[in-house]
């Protein structure tokens, strides 16, 4: 079709959950990006730097080419979760009070997603959970910093259900902990290949909904 806008329904079809993803995806690539050119030989301020463009100038594309699609249309609020999400990086690089919390994601899978609604989880909004990963450890002052342990964290988590793609559907709410498995005093270049991938991904572990009741989970996918 010809260029245009979707205003109608951007966000209401997932309730806007879909914009954390659209955050999440450039900062993921973003330091995947960083990594290739350090290890390419560019300095660590130009890899950053080049990192956080490149993530942004793909994203960019999808939105032009979503604009031109019939189904879809350019979406503003996709863009600036994908702007935020690639400029973060940049951001805690040179405010380093944001260092301590990081976005990670999980997958579990739906009921929608159980009767074959999708055929990938990642397409599926209801099995996608979000999740704002908060280092204690590193917010103590100095002194109290041995009663908490590096490898755990907390986080603060999203996602939605009961979804009928125009503006129905229900928001939830989590606090878990969270494993951080780069602060495990763990040595090895296969260990740290590990760490470096599960930085982005919330491991299974306690958690309670907050919302929109409040429910126990001895452990949460």
């Amino acid at each position: 079709s010809s260029f245009h806008f979707d205003w109608e329904h951007d966000w209401s079809y997932t309730l806007g959950s879909d914009k954390f993803g659209h955050f999440f995806f450039p900062y993921l690539t973003s330091d995947v990006y960083r990594r290739a050119f350090l290890w390419s030989g560019v300095d660590s301020t130009s890899s950053l730097w080049l990192a956080s463009g490149l993530a942004l100038t793909y994203e960019t594309y999808v939105e032009v080419k979503d604009g031109f699609s019939k189904e879809w249309g350019f979406s503003w609020g996709d863009f600036t979760a994908d702007a935020l999400g690639a400029a973060y990086p940049v951001i805690q690089h040179y405010v380093p009070a944001l260092k301590p919390y990081s976005m990670k994601i999980s997958f579990s899978p739906s009921e929608k997603f159980r009767a074959g609604e999708h055929t990938a989880i990642f397409d599926d909004y209801e099995s996608t959970y979000h999740w704002l990963s908060v280092d204690v450890h590193a917010l103590l002052p100095e002194p109290q910093r041995s009663v908490w342990p590096p490898w755990l964290h907390l986080a603060l988590g999203h996602s939605v259900k009961q979804l009928d793609f125009a503006g129905g559907g229900t928001h939830e709410l989590f606090i878990s902990l969270d494993w951080n498995l780069r602060g495990v005093p763990i040595e090895g270049w296969w260990w740290d290949a590990i760490a470096y991938v599960f930085q982005y991904y919330r491991l299974p572990a306690p958690a309670v909904r907050l919302y929109p009741n409040v429910v126990w989970y001895g452990i949460k996918f």
